[in-house]
């Protein structure tokens, strides 16, 4: 240290020789000495997960085969004209003229699922059913976390009356068995898309409300939110704009958690009968469509096809989404921020 008055400098430091920074800041001489932001090292952590990025890959594959399973006509104009399955999923094959094909055939090469109670083919079915089941649970989430996210940041941002009256509302609904509302609704409107869209969309925003409302009563607190409230930003560009993208991850990852979650309701309410029309492509319709093949009597044959692929697929794709949705939450879990070279395999 220098002994000149008036002066301190310190000696055995030289910054131009710093080759090593803590990983929490993700520095290196590459990035000339910036910083990476936090959704950019969370989608390389993602990335880095082999278990996630499976899941990603296996929903997309499932996605699109049933995309393409068959033509797509909007308002009369074909949108996707291929068709993967090999026959139409209403098709009762066993009518056809000179047709061998019949009831619970097992599976062949012609028919690599078998078919069904009506000599339908199973593997088309299932592809297209797909449509339904895999749509509607993204459709779902869409709403649900929308919705929550808006209800849930007002509530939490305005707080003390406003906050009371909106919870109350939360708590009113988180009275009722997500699925037992379902049921009534279903029952009030009927089976159909739309209608099991609403069925499980009333009851699964309060939890991302609750969920946003507790990470908005933290984060309003920080310094750049105050700092914009004394700059006189409107309430709208304040919450919108500096708190809810800072308060964004946890409502993600329940939101790729859930995805499974309304597929696994809507197959039960299929099953129940009480989902689509019956002979709908529909993963749990199609398992209702076959219950009595469970049991046989002295003799009798299990046809298991029936039964195993379409359950197999509502399986394969919630088991994917769970993967998806650990990893999600492995990538922005703060807490290993630090430790994204130890453990990025899953």
């Amino acid at each position: 240290m220098s002994t000149e008055r008036g002066r301190i400098r310190v000696t055995g430091f030289d910054t131009d020789r710093v080759t090593e920074r803590d990983d929490l800041s993700d520095w290196s001489e590459a990035t000339t000495g910036g910083t990476e932001s936090r959704w950019r090292r969370a989608l390389r952590r993602f990335r880095h997960n082999r278990v996630a990025m499976l899941g990603v890959y296996v929903v997309a594959a499932m996605a699109l085969l049933s995309f393409f399973a068959r033509p797509v006509t909007i308002a009369g104009i074909t949108v996707q004209p291929f068709s993967i399955a090999p026959y139409d999923p209403s098709t009762i094959l066993y009518l056809e003229p000179g047709s061998t094909v019949g009831r619970y055939d097992p599976p062949t090469l012609a028919h690599p699922m078998g078919t069904d109670a009506s000599g339908r083919d199973l593997f088309s079915r299932v592809l297209v059913g797909g449509r339904l089941s895999i749509s509607i649970g993204f459709v779902v989430v869409g709403i649900t976390a929308t919705f929550g996210l808006a209800y849930g940041a007002v509530a939490g941002y305005y707080g003390g009356w406003v906050d009371e009256i909106l919870m109350r509302f939360v708590d009113v609904i988180f009275a009722f068995p997500g699925l037992v509302l379902a049921l009534v609704i279903v029952a009030l409107l009927g089976g159909g898309y739309w209608p099991l869209v609403i069925a499980f969309s009333v009851p699964g925003w309060a939890g991302y409300a609750r969920l946003i409302r507790g990470e908005i009563l933290s984060v309003k607190e920080n310094e750049y939110v105050l700092a914009a409230q004394a700059l006189g930003a409107r309430d709208r560009s304040v919450i919108f704009r500096h708190i809810v993208p800072n308060a964004m991850a946890p409502l993600i990852v329940q939101a790729s958690l859930s995805i499974g979650t309304v597929v696994i309701g809507v197959a039960a309410l299929g099953f129940l009968g009480l989902g689509f029309e019956p002979g709908t492509p529909e993963w749990g319709t199609m398992l209702d469509q076959t219950r009595e093949t469970l049991i046989q009597g002295p003799g009798g044959s299990i046809p298991w096809w029936a039964t195993v692929f379409p359950g197999g697929a509502i399986f394969l794709f919630v088991m994917a989404m769970n993967m998806i949705g650990d990893g999600v939450n492995d990538a922005l879990d703060a807490q290993e921020v630090g430790n994204v070279g130890q453990g990025g395999g899953g």
